[in-house]
């Protein structure tokens, strides 16, 4: 204890010092109640002040921890969970020092508030600028030149008087996207229901009875958790009284009300409030693995949305329908640029889909390319009759590639735009095109079918076009590209402006200025979910 409050920042230094110490040498940890995320910046930091407080002088807080405070009251706005801040810690201390004349004279409780609060704007400025989602090798935490390039400089500010408000929104990414989501958090979370449900775990295991029975536990669990079942503890409803909970809140969520369990009850039932503000701060972290500023033109493909953008200056070229991977061949997220485009292409069918489609079927019957319209051919060209193979000898891979000629009945339809990726895949017309007005369009083997594909080719040409060096010539125009399509002419274009292209996964986004859920088909958003949001 000290009792003289002018020698307290002193005796408060050396105490913030050795814990620095301690928190270096045991990742965070200073004691069983007291850990930081931020040693070795928050070593950085003390080091150049000397190890004084920031936050109090001779045993009175400075104003500015009123600003902290009240931004961790209100953080969840901006997709931050108060916890991972401190928070309850940071209140509970701060008020025992304002209003216990004992604990004023505790050094050990100034340096943990001290430090505590240093840690939580540390934190938060990560949060904002670099999110939750990147590896701890990326961390700017891992960093130390970050500390001299952002960080610091960011405190310094704060104790400059500068308005943390100000200082918040010029961290936070610009992007347009972002801006119109992030003003759509406050209101759903000044709104929201803040209950916790039982999470129904679905499908459950086939002719398995204890996975069953523990499958009905949980949805009658959740079911009367919203009170639409009323049973008494270890019973169970009988099929009748389910059926009858189910039809009620389906009808209450506007699902078909058939009284039936489905994955889409099951999905409908776990979208809880909390679980949608998860979504929207997974969201709102995935803008942040974006460059800090996005090219004048450039594509955006969201998948769950099924949607492609052109963005043209601040405008949009052109919107378009799109038909991505299936669950179990999901399309890849990436960033690349449309190099070139084919009129009338053929498809060569990937490794991938021979093993787990094309070997089966022809396993099964020598036949099975005819049927798909498809030809077999060796490396250099030849083609072979599959009937001559011994496709029974083939289990991983077959040394022949599978490809179906250019025409209307194509895979890929009469046009394709590459793009270099690892993955084999690129944005294409279709031969199925009456897919386009399914609401789910999670059907492809990977690739990105496009139905305003004509839109985006004559934009291609036409860019090119308004783009061209004084001395250059350009071998092609949207009206070439026309009478390619209508001969039926194979052609191969190299694309002068490359269109950067987007490919990403944001399952929720400001749609008309309303906040609007999409379906996390490939459990992607589960994923980060259980790994960063657990808790």
């Amino acid at each position: 204890m000290v009792e003289d409050p002018a020698s307290i920042n002193q005796v408060v230094a050396g105490e913030i010092q050795k814990a620095l110490l301690l928190a270096i040498d045991h990742q965070g940890v200073i004691s069983d109640s007291f850990q930081i995320y931020c040693a070795d910046l928050l070593e950085e930091t003390y080091y150049r002040n000397d190890y004084l407080p920031f936050w109090s002088d001779t045993g009175l807080f400075r104003p500015v921890i009123n600003q902290l405070i009240g931004y961790l009251d209100t953080a969840s706005y901006d997709g931050l969970f108060q916890n991972d801040y401190h928070y309850n810690d940071i209140k509970y201390i701060t008020r025992l020092l304002k209003t216990d004349s004992l604990k004023k004279a505790d050094a050990a409780l100034w340096t943990k508030a001290d430090l505590l609060l240093t840690d939580a704007f540390m934190r938060v400025a990560l949060h904002l600028k670099q999110g939750r989602l990147r590896p701890d090798s990326s961390s700017w935490l891992t960093d130390s030149t970050k500390y001299n390039s952002f960080f610091i400089p960011q405190f310094n500010r704060l104790f400059k008087n500068e308005d943390l408000g100000a200082m918040i929104a010029s961290i936070h990414p610009v992007h347009q996207g972002y801006r119109q989501l992030r003003s759509l958090v406050k209101p759903f979370v000044d709104s929201m229901d803040t209950q916790s449900y039982t999470y129904v775990r679905y499908p459950f295991i086939e002719g398995n009875e204890k996975d069953s029975l523990r499958f009905i536990a949980q949805l009658q669990i959740r079911l009367s958790e919203s009170d639409f079942l009323k049973l008494n503890p270890e019973e169970y409803a009988d099929s009748a009284k389910l059926a009858d909970a189910i039809t009620k809140y389906q009808k209450k969520k506007k699902l078909t009300p058939d009284g039936k369990y489905t994955a889409a009850l099951v999905k409908n039932l776990n979208l809880t409030d909390k679980e949608k503000y998860k979504r929207l701060a997974i969201t709102l972290d995935r803008y942040k693995l974006l460059p800090d500023s996005m090219p004048q033109q450039y594509i955006w493909v969201n998948l769950p949305a099924y949607t492609l953008v052109l963005h043209d200056s601040d405008s949009i070229a052109l919107q378009s329908r799109i038909i991505c991977g299936k669950p179990a061949t999901p399309t890849p997220q990436l960033t690349s640029a449309i190099s070139d485009l084919v009129i009338y292409p053929t498809w060569t069918v990937p490794a991938s889909i021979i093993k787990k489609e094309m070997l089966p079927g022809l396993k099964r019957n020598s036949n099975y390319l005819d049927r798909k319209g498809l030809g077999l051919y060796t490396a250099d060209g030849e083609r072979i009759d599959p009937s001559t193979i011994n496709w029974s000898k083939y289990s991983k891979g077959i040394p022949y590639k599978i490809q179906q000629g250019s025409g209307d009945h194509n895979a890929l339809g009469v046009i394709k735009f590459n793009f270099d990726n690892p993955y084999f895949v690129y944005l294409h017309d279709t031969n199925q095109r009456y897919l386009f007005k399914n609401s789910m369009r999670a059907l492809s083997h990977g690739c990105v079918r496009v139905q305003e594909w004509k839109k985006l080719a004559a934009f291609i040409a036409r860019n090119d076009s308004l783009n061209l060096k004084v001395g250059d010539s350009l071998k092609y125009t949207a009206d070439s590209i026309t009478n390619w399509i209508a001969n039926k002419e194979r052609h191969r274009i190299a694309v002068k402006q490359k269109l950067p292209l987007y490919i990403r996964y944001f399952t929720c986004a400001s749609v008309d200025g309303k906040l609007k859920f999409y379906d996390d088909f490939y459990g992607d958003d589960k994923l980060l979910r259980e790994k960063y949001f657990s808790k």
